[in-house]
């Protein structure tokens, strides 16, 4: 049976990849602090069930030291020249967008096969894992049409992957870290303590008042933390479960689901969402590093007076 772990197993060993390859790369003066962070990753994420938590502690500790003391540097590995590029570009235009196409489509289609059909009966897949399963499984079709189709070096793909996750730094491990950071506030109590606040605050019966403070909480927690992951948890054990779905019947699918929305129209407004909005401005050289936060604001508002619509109406109905 294919588990999460073997999953993790993947990932871990593509960090691997990128950790080996920083180490003979000369051409970054920090590579060496970029082995140790990529490194650290792929330890996490092939040995986290063995090591325990106080070992998982320790690694992150060394993730937050070496990006917070700035040993982390942009690489920028030989693959293809910039020549070879645009002659693909002319000679293939759009197409090249296909292997990407993949990746999606394998996901969707697999878990509709798995879940709908007899296949799934044969139990190859750990339940509720099928589309993480499916997924992984895109990615490395698409890797392997790639080489078929466009026959680059052996490396180029992980040498790709490592210009761009240098490029990222250590933002891209941020969901991870923030999502955590939300199962720790939820197992220490703040959801209850805000809920025990805003059960005073609300009036007692309405539902609308009640939807539009676990909105607005998703919204405010997710700019403070970063992201809705972290803070899903938070405002689920403060309102979500005991208010909206206990005490007033709402569908628990629905409550979680544009709940979760409504924290990323959030997740559009704050620089805390470092991996989403200031990567992309210094990827592209904004002279505003809020730029793409001042852009989004004009989005994120109507999406979540939509959110909250839809959050009341389809949960209520």
């Amino acid at each position: 049976m294919i588990t999460l772990q073997w999953l993790y197993a993947l990932a871990g060993a593509m960090f691997a990849a990128f950790a080996l390859l920083s180490v003979f790369d000369r051409s970054n003066p920090k590579r060496l602090g970029n082995a140790a962070f990529w490194g650290l990753m792929a330890l996490s994420l092939l040995t986290g069930d063995f090591i325990g938590d106080f070992g998982n502690g320790l690694l992150v500790l060394g993730l937050a030291g070496l990006a917070g003391f700035g040993f982390l540097g942009r690489s920028h590995p030989a693959t293809t020249s910039d020549e070879e590029r645009a002659a693909f570009s002319v000679q293939l235009g759009n197409k090249l967008f296909l292997p990407a196409l993949i990746i999606p489509a394998a996901a969707l289609i697999g878990t509709l096969v798995y879940n709908y059909t007899p296949v799934g009966s044969l139990g190859w897949i750990e339940a509720k894992r099928e589309t993480y399963v499916f997924l992984c499984l895109g990615a490395l079709l698409a890797l392997g049409t790639i080489y078929l189709w466009l026959r680059p070096p052996a490396v180029a793909p992980l040498q790709e992957g490592r210009r761009l996750i240098d490029a990222i730094g250590w933002a891209a491990v941020l969901p991870q870290m923030l999502a955590a950071l939300g199962v720790l506030f939820a197992a220490a109590g703040v959801g209850t303590i805000i809920g025990d606040i805003t059960g005073m605050v609300i009036p007692k019966g309405n539902i609308f008042a009640t939807v539009l403070v676990f909105a607005f909480g998703m919204v405010l927690f997710t700019m403070v933390m970063g992201n809705a992951f972290a803070a899903f948890p938070v405002m689920a054990a403060a309102i979500g479960v005991p208010l909206l779905i206990q005490a007033y019947g709402g569908d628990p699918a629905v409550v979680g689901a544009v709940g979760m929305l409504a924290g990323f129209c959030g997740t559009l407004m704050t620089p805390m969402a470092a991996n989403f909005n200031l990567v992309p401005a210094a990827l592209l050289e904004l002279k505003d590093q809020y730029g793409v936060v001042k852009a989004q604001i004009a989005t994120a508002l109507p999406l979540l007076a939509v959110n909250i619509l839809i959050l009341y109406f389809a949960a209520f109905r």
